[in-house]
């Protein structure tokens, strides 16, 4: 798999996974208006030797806070590592864009990405009452302030931490 950033193109596999993994999935045209339209948006796809996209990861990254905005896996492909691989690829894509912590909301019953995330430095810092409008499910405020340091050969022109290694 090859990381890298998403664009425009990848927006319609990158929907499929959405509604595959959602229960309130984001339109194809949320995901257009990320990538062409909202400047703190920043995304990563896993694409396999073929360039199909098997995963995707997003955030908000606003002055030193990054939000987790969109995480998820190809169901076929989940348990793999790949999740872990996104996250990392995000995580560090923050760093390298100056921020210094980052925030995520995971539903509460959603205990094997919570793990994940715990392994990842995340720690829960408050609960979203009703967060979730499908069912009212409780989401679980997670904040990670352990990001690594900032990679030396970035550059922010569309290359992300894989492409400049």
């Amino acid at each position: 798999m090859t990381i890298r950033r998403m664009t425009a193109t990848d927006v319609p596999q990158v929907h499929a996974i959405e509604v595959a993994t959602f229960a309130m999935p984001w339109s194809q045209e949320s995901l257009l208006n990320e990538m062409e339209r909202n400047a703190c948006a920043r995304y990563l796809v896993a694409v396999d030797e073929c360039g199909t996209v098997r995963a995707y990861a997003g955030a908000w990254i606003i002055f030193d806070e990054a939000h987790i905005t969109n995480v998820a896996v190809e169901k076929a492909l989940r348990g793999q590592g790949l999740g872990r691989a996104i996250m990392a690829a995000l995580i560090q894509y923050a760093a390298n864009m100056g921020a210094a912590y980052m925030t995520l909301e995971v539903r509460r019953s959603n205990t094997v990405a919570q793990a994940l995330y715990n392994s990842m430095g995340f720690v829960e810092l408050a609960v979203r009452k009703r967060y979730y409008e499908d069912n009212g499910e409780d989401a679980l405020l997670l904040v990670c302030d352990t990001l690594p340091p900032v990679e030396p050969n970035f550059a922010e022109d569309g290359d992300t931490p894989e492409d400049t290694a």
